[in-house]
């Protein structure tokens, strides 16, 4: 709503009250979510027992805590190592991405910038079990042709790291491109008139301006790695990330543990959000 066309009061009433039921939308539930961690109950529901820790702290069953738990230990320790490859990957391919489509011109560049595009709109499914059936068809030919077992090619993190490389790359081509767009490239012709090679340019100008988005899509990426199941569902092998992890968890009955462990996730979350606003504070 515009602030300078005038507004009776009841029109903004409805404008602050639909504002206001739109932030109790998105976080009412995530509040119950995370209220459930501390109730000294087995069970994620009402009624509330009392205040406690133990779904954090605990060391035994039938209360074993998020800090004791050495399945979800070793899932969050997985996630974060393909969250660390998928973000480095991504960070690495955008960028160079970005400055593909924004600085040259090549033959059918509107069609591979549409096929850049493409993982975005595939359902994450589809997108895991085409890469599955793709390597695992792979790998068996060169198995039958060459005798040779690539593992690499078969169900497992390798994999998982690739099949969300695939879509999240794109959104940090997307992120870093834009603000690549809006630089001044005289910047860098006055640069190469005093003497300053490429790579002087480029590691002293350039990449200092695109420092902001490059940090942004990192928080992205990572975040977007750490929590995706429908890709990494069908790709996953016996090293289970913590969204698998969780998954199998809620099959055999859940408990408030798994409630513990979306309170650390909020907290990551916000930390890395706040993380990112710091850094690119002034930028």
């Amino acid at each position: 709503m515009l602030p300078s066309i005038p507004r009776s009061s009841a029109s903004r009433i409805a404008y602050k009250a639909y504002i206001t039921l739109f932030f109790v939308y998105l976080i009412a539930p995530l509040i119950v979510v995370a209220s459930f961690a501390f109730n000294d109950s087995l069970f994620p529901s009402l009624p509330w027992n009392g205040f406690t820790w133990d779904w954090f702290t605990h060391s035994s069953e039938p209360k074993l805590g998020l800090f004791h738990d050495r399945s979800l230990i070793k899932g969050v320790g997985i996630s974060f190592f393909v969250a660390f490859c998928v973000t480095l990957l991504s960070i690495t391919i955008g960028t160079s991405n970005a400055f593909l489509f924004e600085r040259y011109d090549f033959h059918y560049k509107e069609f591979a910038y549409m096929l850049m595009l493409l993982p975005l709109v595939i359902p994450g499914v589809i997108l895991g079990i085409s890469i599955l059936v793709f390597s695992n068809t792979l790998a068996n030919g060169i198995e039958n042709t060459f005798e040779w077992d690539w593992e690499f090619l078969r169900p497992g993190l390798m994999l998982v790291v690739l099949g969300q490389f695939a879509f999240i790359t794109t959104i940090s081509t997307l992120v870093i491109a834009a603000r690549l767009r809006k630089f001044d490239r005289t910047l860098e012709e006055a640069a190469f008139n005093l003497g300053a090679s490429h790579f002087e340019v480029l590691r002293t100008i350039t990449l200092p301006y695109l420092r902001p988005a490059i940090v942004g899509a990192s928080v992205i990426a990572f975040l977007m790695s750490f929590e995706n199941f429908n890709t990494t569902l069908m790709l996953v092998g016996s090293d289970a990330p913590l969204t698998i992890t969780m998954y199998d968890r809620l099959k055999e009955g859940s408990t408030p543990v798994l409630n513990a462990v979306s309170v650390f996730l909020m907290a990551g979350s916000a930390i890395l959000a706040l993380l990112s606003i710091v850094l690119q504070k002034g930028k």
